[in-house]
């Protein structure tokens, strides 16, 4: 049963809303410990394809390391979501985030000793994998009792800002450490970073909630039946993820197609990523579930992919680019901070780990499909392809909007 709680429009001033956040004595050290090991994370990735592709020159083993990192999402997500409901969160947090940190120190360990092989950096990142797919659905949970309720579109969109900073400058640093200071030492700069999001999560305070039992995951997927619009956000998460799939997996391609240097994919990266920050700030504390900005910050995101694949003025391309990443994080905020009001706090934690699935659990498929676009009909198809999916939501939304606007006009009053 979904919340009947409304929300204001507009809770505060925006940026001045977000920095109030920050600054705050429970959200501001979950959120730099979240972004401190959102940025280590890009460490391990890189760290971990140069080792492998060092030691074995294989293209296929470097898929199944992408592989053996995020299928764990999509996998164990009935589990995590249920631990996520049923355990203390911010303890859960602490004891995977504990997990991950030994795990990213003993692949360091073993690169410093000449004794990492592809099979153990494989089955370490698979074990990352794990954690994540426990961590992911807690944390985002633990996330609402942080914060008054008037305050969550704000944090959830401040917490998906985390993750693109990281994306925009965390490749970069890391390639920065393993040119300077090697690979051993990128793993274990990610092994640190697990600890500033311990450390933020140990000083909170998040209200008490009382853990759930009796409960199966099943019911969960019963409340979208029932809750259709708990469904439609969880979509709109998927197609997000999708559209701006390319930008991720084509972007050493994209370069390539603007003749540029592969090296420049990184620059194209941030440049997605400025657009998200920006939206984060800009649209800090309105509520993200107005049926009308969500078709347009949808909107946005897709135009902003497809226009970018087909123009081929780089200058203007980049541009298009920003304004694809303020739309994309714009209307994943929108999608998850709704799914957060919505649901009843016995429910949350396996709503987070069914968005984790469609956030993250579909990153393999939607870089598979993109893939084999590009590879049949060229990037720049590949790019306009998945950004059409987004735009036919965008379209449905705004239709389904003034249809029942229309309802409202017409309907005889009592």
């Amino acid at each position: 049963m979904t919340s009947s709680v409304e929300v204001p429009e507009r809770t505060r001033q925006g940026p001045r809303e977000a920095l109030r956040l920050i600054a705050s004595r429970n959200f501001g050290p979950y959120f730099f410990g979240n972004a401190l090991s959102a940025s280590g994370g890009w460490f391990h990735n890189l760290a971990a394809a140069i080792l492998i592709y060092r030691l074995t020159g294989s293209e296929l083993l470097l898929g199944v390391l992408a592989f053996s990192q995020f299928s764990p999402v999509l996998l164990l997500a009935p589990w995590a979501g249920k631990a996520a409901d049923r355990f203390d969160r911010r303890r859960l947090v602490i004891g995977v985030q504990s997990v991950a940190a030994a795990l990213a120190a003993l692949i360091a360990g073993l690169a410093w000793a000449g004794v990492a092989t592809a099979s153990a950096v494989i089955a370490i990142s698979a074990g990352l994998g794990v954690s994540m797919a426990f961590s992911v659905p807690a944390a985002s949970a633990l996330l609402a009792s942080l914060v008054e309720r008037a305050d969550l579109p704000t944090a959830v969109g401040l917490n998906s800002m985390t993750y693109n900073i990281a994306r925009a400058s965390g490749p970069a640093l890391a390639g920065v450490t393993i040119a300077t200071v090697g690979i051993p030492a990128a793993f274990a700069l990610n092994s640190v970073s697990y600890l500033a999001l311990i450390a933020g999560v140990a000083v909170s305070r998040p209200r008490r909630t009382e853990p759930v039992r009796g409960t199966r995951f099943r019911d969960s997927l019963l409340l979208l039946r029932a809750e259709p619009r708990l469904a439609a956000l969880l979509a709109i998460v998927m197609l997000v993820g999708f559209a701006s799939d390319p930008i991720n997996t084509l972007a050493p391609a994209f370069a390539e197609a603007f003749g540029r240097p592969d090296t420049d994919a990184g620059f194209f990266i941030g440049v997605f990523g400025a657009g998200a920050v920006t939206a984060a700030f800009t649209l800090a504390g309105r509520i993200a579930g107005s049926r009308r900005r969500l078709a347009v910050t949808l909107t946005l995101l897709g135009v902003g992919i497809a226009a970018f694949a087909a123009t081929p003025w780089l200058p203007l391309a980049l541009a298009i680019l920003f304004v694809g990443g303020f739309g994309y994080l714009a209307s994943n905020t929108a999608a998850t901070a709704r799914l957060q009001l919505d649901v009843e706090e016995a429910q949350r934690g396996r709503i987070m780990a069914l968005w984790g699935v469609a956030f993250l659990g579909m990153r393999p498929l939607a870089s598979l499909i993109d893939g084999a676009i590009a590879s049949a009909f060229g990037v720049r198809v590949a790019g306009v392809a998945l950004a059409v999916p987004a735009l036919a939501a965008a379209a449905a939304i705004a239709l389904l909007g003034r249809k029942r606007d229309g309802s409202a006009v017409t309907e005889p009053s009592h």
